[in-house]
This record gives structure tokens, C-alpha cells and sequence, in this order.
């Protein structure tokens, strides 16, 4: 591609992106600096239609980037800058704010949502966290904290119901035997063991304490089972004005995003390589109907292996010099924060 018509391509993807219109040739000579007249302006854009970089839609004289020519805009010509400092601050404001890592990732969905205009999505780790401790807070004489305490420094808690026979002695007991004999297990490796020392007298635990652990595992057990594996959020910003025009598009996207598993099944492949993975329109089968593009970036765990994926699902038309470097610190940012 020569230079005259790299700028035209670029100029016509730019203006399509932030406008979501067909451009036409008058539009590129007003707004550029080409000293280009709109014929020789509509001759370039001719060229670049016959080698499928843009395309005229219906009869409009205007004409949109292919989704091989935002491949292309995407991995040779846009420029990406740093993300601009009120955006690092608001994706940290919501990502610190401490608590559970789970409320982090799910904070971290909706940074990226509301500055990407896009869906927000987080890929949360598979495995089950080891388990580092098991804790039991009184309340009061029927009621505890059960706290557990992962591997990874996740730490969450959950007000229960305990038997009056229960003494906070008691629950200091269970505190002990779970760093002791449990600690560094998976939650289903720890139910496990317990069973089996229950089973072959080992656990030197009365029969209130062994319930009482065996509760708050299962507790957290089927917490884990629960959980999408896929967090979503800010699929509103997906109907906007421009989408009017197109609610077949939207719709369809909407109903993909029903799909967690499908989604979850090509998040994995971001986490395949080191960097981050653009997935534009049909070159990924499942947003082949509805025309839509992902961005995602792997997070890491405290080890330095890959955990999950963080990223966005959007329309192709999506601000992707601002995006992708927004996507991008956000990753690196739960990794920070997992390290």
C-alpha cells in the first residue's frame, strides 16, 4: 500500500470508528490536510474496495473498513498510546478498594465497561484456590463467622448457623486442626482428607468440630461450583444511539453473551500466549452473525502463571488505539494485585 492511500484507509477507518456512518470522499477532503480533491480521494477508496479493505454498503457512495481491513488497521497502521491518566486512576480506585479477589475482578468488569463504552468481561481462575486456613468468629451463642483464607491471599466469609453444643473453644480447635492437617490442600483434597481421617479415627476432633469443619468446606465447595466462570458486566452499553440502526446486531450480541461457556471457551485461548488477543468479527465462528470484536489480556497469579483473562466485547467499530491499552493496564493491574 502506498502512502497516499495508507492515509486515505486510515483517515476513512478513524472517521467510520468514531462515527459508525459510511465516509465518503467529500468528508476526507473537508477534515484532512491530503490536499486531495474528492475525485482523486473516491479513485483511492475505489482502489482500496477491490482489495478488500473497504466496502460500500447497500447504495450509500460512502464505504466502511471490512473487518480484513480492521485487521489491518489494527496491526499496522493505528498508533497506541498509554492509557491516559484519569483512566489508570479510575481502573486502580476500583480495583483496590480491597475485599475479596473476587469483588476485585468483578470491580475490574466495570472499570472496563464504563471506560470502553463495551461489555466488560473477566475470565476467573478454574482451579479451586488452595486452602491456607479455616476459621470460625463468634457472633453469638448460634451464629459465627466461618472465614477461609486461600493460598493465592483471597480471603472471604460467610455468617452461619452453628449448634448450641459449639464453644469458642471450640472453634479455636477447629482453627488449629485446619492449619495442622489441612492447610495448603485444594477445598476438595481438604474434604477428602477429612473424610478419610474421620473415617479411619485419625481426626482428633469431637464430632461437633467435624461437622463444623466439614460445613464450612462444603460451604466454600459449592460456592466454587456456583460460580460462572465467566463475569460479564455493562451489556447496556451495547444499545446505544448507533445501534438503532442495527438491533439485529445487537440482539444477536446480546444472545451470544448468554452463551458464558461458548465466550469462556475463547477466552482460553488468550491465555494460550504471553500478550494480549484481538478477535475481530467472523474470525472468531461465534460473532461471525452479530459483527462483534474482542479484546483480551491474560492477569497472572503471585507464581507468574497465567490465571485468567480480562478484556471486552464490543461492535467492530470499537475505539481500539484506546481500548486495547486500557485493556491492557487492567490486566497488569490484577496481576499486581494478585502478586
Amino acid at each position: 500500500m502506498g502512502d497516499r492511500a495508507r492515509d486515505v484507509f486510515r483517515l476513512v477507518v478513524e472517521a467510520y470508528i468514531e462515527s459508525g456512518q459510511p465516509v465518503g470522499s467529500r468528508t476526507i477532503s473537508r477534515t484532512s490536510t491530503l490536499n486531495l480533491s474528492p475525485a482523486s480521494i473516491r479513485n483511492v477508496m475505489q482502489d482500496l474496495e477491490e482489495t478488500g479493505l473497504l466496502a460500500a454498503p447497500h447504495t450509500s457512495a460512502g464505504r466502511v473498513p471490512t473487518e480484513t481491513g480492521l485487521r489491518l488497521f489494527v496491526d499496522a497502521i493505528m498508533q497506541v498510546a498509554e492509557p491516559r491518566a484519569e483512566d489508570r486512576a479510575a481502573i486502580e480506585s476500583l480495583i483496590g478498594r480491597g475485599g475479596p479477589i473476587e469483588e476485585a475482578i468483578g470491580n475490574a468488569t466495570a472499570a472496563l465497561s464504563g471506560l470502553s463504552a463495551c461489555a466488560g468481561i473477566v475470565l476467573v481462575p478454574r482451579e479451586e484456590p488452595a486452602l491456607k486456613q479455616l476459621a470460625f468468629v463468634p457472633l453469638s451463642d448460634r451464629q459465627a463467622v466461618a472465614v477461609v483464607v486461600g493460598g493465592d491471599g483471597s480471603i472471604e466469609n460467610r455468617v452461619i448457623d452453628i449448634p448450641p453444643e459449639v464453644t469458642p473453644s471450640m472453634l479455636t480447635e477447629v482453627g488449629n486442626y485446619v492449619s495442622a492437617r489441612l492447610s495448603g490442600l485444594t477445598l476438595r483434597e481438604a474434604q477428602a482428607r477429612l473424610a478419610g481421617e474421620i473415617r479411619e479415627g485419625k481426626a482428633a476432633l469431637d464430632k461437633a468440630a467435624q461437622a463444623l469443619i466439614a460445613r464450612g468446606l462444603a460451604l466454600w465447595s459449592e460456592d466454587m461450583a456456583r460460580r460462572p466462570v465467566l463475569i460479564v458486566r455493562g451489556q447496556a452499553n451495547l444499545i446505544d444511539d448507533s445501534a438503532a440502526a442495527d438491533l439485529e446486531r445487537v440482539r444477536q450480541l446480546l444472545e451470544e453473551l448468554e452463551g458464558k461457556e461458548e465466550i469462556a471457551r475463547l477466552l482460553d485461548r488468550a491465555r494460550d500466549g504471553e500478550a494480549m488477543k484481538i478477535f475481530i468479527g467472523s474470525e472468531n465462528e461465534l460473532f461471525a452473525l452479530s459483527g462483534s470484536s474482542v479484546i483480551a489480556a491474560p492477569y497472572r497469579g503471585a507464581d507468574g502463571r497465567l490465571v485468567g483473562v480480562v478484556g471486552v466485547i464490543g461492535p467492530t467499530r470499537l475505539n481500539y488505539a484506546r481500548v486495547v491499552p486500557i485493556v491492557d493496564f487492567t490486566a497488569k493491574a490484577l496481576s499486581r494485585l494478585m502478586a
